[in-house]
């Protein structure tokens, strides 16, 4: 497998599940908040457009590429310091949740688990286009 698709729209990580006693079952559920499905859904189905293959049983290597907006009250100075590569994203979502939301979504489809996964890089970016993550997967 050798793959590189895009996620459109400001990256997000996976934010934790919500746990809970419900004394309907008399047991604790765990419920994972809607954004994070929604985004995890995005991502599957931006992978289904860009792969028709099916998930590989190798291990593998994943580099995500997580761009975001320059802020719109960053001064002149602030924007030369991106440009020239200097002044980095940081700010939320952290990388490992960015990897973690990324790399779950894929489970099923990319790969049978993402325990096949045995080299990660995740880079947090700004650009001057549209913001959006994007993803590259590779047998090794």
């Amino acid at each position: 497998m050798d793959i590189e698709f895009e996620i459109p729209g400001k990256p997000q990580g996976k934010a934790r599940a919500r746990t809970f006693y419900n004394s309907k079952l008399n047991k604790m559920q765990s419920v994972t908040p809607a954004n994070t499905v929604l985004y995890e859904n995005l991502i599957k189905l931006m992978f289904r457009e860009s792969y028709k293959g099916d998930m590989t049983l190798n291990p593998c290597k994943v580099e995500i590429t997580a761009l975001y907006g320059i802020p719109k009250s960053y001064s002149k100075k602030k924007i030369k310091e991106i440009r020239s590569g200097r002044l980095l994203p940081t700010k939320k979502p952290d990388a490992d949740n960015i990897c973690k939301c990324v790399l779950d979504a894929l489970n099923g489809l990319a790969y049978k688990d993402d325990t096949q996964v045995v080299d990660v890089r995740i880079i947090k970016q700004y650009t001057e286009f549209e913001e959006k993550v994007i993803v590259k997967i590779k047998d090794i």
